[in-house]
């Protein structure tokens, strides 16, 4: 029965999924206003990360402490963001016209580059907006294979959500539970392998 162990691994990976639930569930909770959904994500990112490696008071005081602290350039970071997505989401549906592929591919690719890294910045460094959000970019760019692996994790748990609405409808809830909180306890450590060498820096 070492399985059961506090510290053996299936432990270990258990506290994980159930703090990844509660960090989803405090997201869902506080991103009801839609604007505040920035400084629900930079604030996932920190409580996550910190519940990986124990640091802190728990994870609700971790999540609010975060979600104050990032709150006003967070919230800025996402307003643009916000706008963007709405401007691809009506043109993808909207304006079906040929000659407008080609920019909404590339808006669209630049949107989720920087969208997988601009709250985990926001969360773990100190810089202006404008920087963080030039940083966003950088880091999605020259470091292509962990963006392309944080992409594929999303892209995954998006797809199970739209197979369950469409074929397992009562899958949904389990989805909705486990949610992007728990996307983002898989992607921390792969942000912060990337981050390791500018924080000894």
């Amino acid at each position: 029965m070492n399985w059961l162990a506090p510290d053996s691994k299936f432990m270990r990976a258990w506290g994980n999924l159930v703090d990844g639930v509660l960090i989803n569930l405090l997201m869902l909770i506080t991103s009801i206003p839609v604007i505040t959904m920035g400084a629900a994500l930079a604030a996932g990112q920190d409580a996550s990360r910190k519940a990986l490696e124990g640091e802190g008071k728990g994870v609700a005081a971790n999540y609010f402490k975060a979600f104050k602290s990032n709150f006003a350039k967070a919230t800025l970071l996402w307003l643009p963001f916000l706008l963007v997505l709405i401007g691809l989401v009506y043109s993808w549906i909207v304006l079906q016209i040929t000659p407008l592929l080609i920019p909404k591919f590339a808006l669209s690719i630049l949107w989720v580059i920087g969208f997988e890294w601009v709250f985990a910045l926001q969360a773990r460094f100190e810089n202006t907006v404008i920087g963080t959000l030039k940083n966003a970019f950088i880091f999605g760019i020259s470091h292509i294979v962990a963006t392309l692996i944080l992409v594929a994790i999303d892209a995954v748990f998006v797809a199970l959500l739209a197979a369950s609405w469409f074929y397992m409808p009562g899958g949904l809830f389990l989805l909705a539970v486990l949610g992007y909180g728990s996307m983002l306890m898989i992607h921390v450590p792969i942000t912060e392998r990337v981050f390791k060498p500018y924080l000894a820096a």
